[in-house]
């Protein structure tokens, strides 16, 4: 189900301001990549270009490719929202939609997607999200509650199910622990690491310890000054990348002499 994603020379603009250049990766299938960097450096504008989000802002548009399974994602007639059927995204903050139900929240997206289902497939449809997102035996018991009403960690694994129920082939997910204490945000790692047996995840992140934790591969962004774009740095195995880069800039960022 998980796909390969071929990022080739990719530049992204805000009207008339390029504000990431020249982005070359390849993610493999099944992995979790971790995108570093300093604060305005274009991690989060280049993880919503993957699935078209970037769009969404009046202006903005990509030069370059992304393929998927061999199709370009910018491709003529390509539907930027079949596009983000097949990538899901995990947002920086829980925004369970609050006047619905946990029950109504796992099935938003597939509803947002005309797909008719019958109670008996929605039950199941329910249960295996909620089971896959670490949230199912915490919840089973009030599934009619409004999703507002959990924990601010609960809520999170109610987006994650909710992503999943949608049955993507990738997860993008922009800081997802952000705005947890750390007990949630381990139990976000645990459920990413066993997520990624089935997708393949993309994560932004300003932590470098869940970086290293939770990720196969790491790309760091840096930027050389205020007005100028984004760049990816360097992109390699997560081991290499702290323990060994091959760039001075990276080396910095990750041993706390900036950033």
């Amino acid at each position: 189900m998980s796909k390969r994603i071929d990022v080739t020379d990719l530049d992204i603009y805000y009207g008339d301001f390029l504000a990431v250049q020249g982005v070359n990766m390849v993610i493999e299938p099944r992995t979790v990549t971790a995108l570093i960097g300093p604060s305005g450096c274009g991690k989060s504008t280049y993880l919503r270009s993957i699935n078209r989000m970037h769009e969404v802002i009046p202006g903005a548009y990509c030069e370059g490719d992304i393929v998927m399974d061999g199709q370009n994602l910018y491709g003529k007639g390509v539907d930027p929202v079949l596009v983000r059927r097949k990538i899901g995204m995990v947002f920086q903050r829980p925004n369970p939609f609050p006047t619905m139900s946990i029950r109504e929240n796992v099935l938003a997206g597939v509803k947002l997607n005309n797909k008719r289902i019958n109670k008996k497939d929605a039950d199941e449809l329910v249960e295996s999200s909620l089971v896959g997102a670490n949230l199912w035996n915490e919840v089973k018991d009030r599934l009619d509650k409004p999703g507002s009403g959990l924990s601010g960690g609960q809520q999170q694994r109610l987006c994650i199910a909710r992503t999943i129920a949608v049955k993507p082939d990738v997860v993008l997910m922009d800081e997802p622990c952000s705005a947890l204490d750390p007990i949630s945000t381990l139990a976000i790692e645990d459920l990413i690491d066993e997520l990624k047996s089935d997708y393949t995840i993309i994560i932004v992140t300003h932590n470098m310890q869940q970086a290293a934790r939770v990720s196969d591969k790491t790309g760091f962004f840096n930027i050389e000054g205020t007005g100028k774009p984004g760049k990816l740095v360097e992109y390699d195995d997560t081991t290499k990348i702290f323990n060994n880069p091959d760039q001075q800039a990276t080396e910095d960022y990750i041993s706390g002499r900036f950033g």
